[in-house]
């Protein structure tokens, strides 16, 4: 365990940060994988619906630092080209 008052700030403050980033980056999965679950459905308005909420979760996931900007780009990427595969514009 940190004995300076400073390591111990750190350790609180990493904890904090830690809990909040696990929140963020779960959250960006759910919506990622129901925005590939409408798009495998035949709703093409739900689907565009979810790929939306999906980019915008990525994109501010990114903002934030919890996971990198070119992965949160090209998870973005790979589902827009997926909605557009599929018929349902994004």
């Amino acid at each position: 365990m940190a004995t300076h008052k400073s390591a111990r700030k750190r350790a609180r403050q990493s904890i904090r940060r830690r809990a909040r980033n696990r929140h963020v980056r779960s959250s960006v999965k759910g919506a990622v994988k129901r925005a590939r679950g409408a798009l495998g459905s035949d709703d093409a308005a739900a689907a565009q619906t979810a790929v939306r909420t999906a980019e915008g979760a990525l994109r501010r996931a990114a903002s934030k630092g919890v996971i990198p900007k070119k992965r949160a780009s090209r998870q973005i990427s790979r589902l827009a080209r997926h909605a557009h595969q599929s018929g349902s514009p994004s």
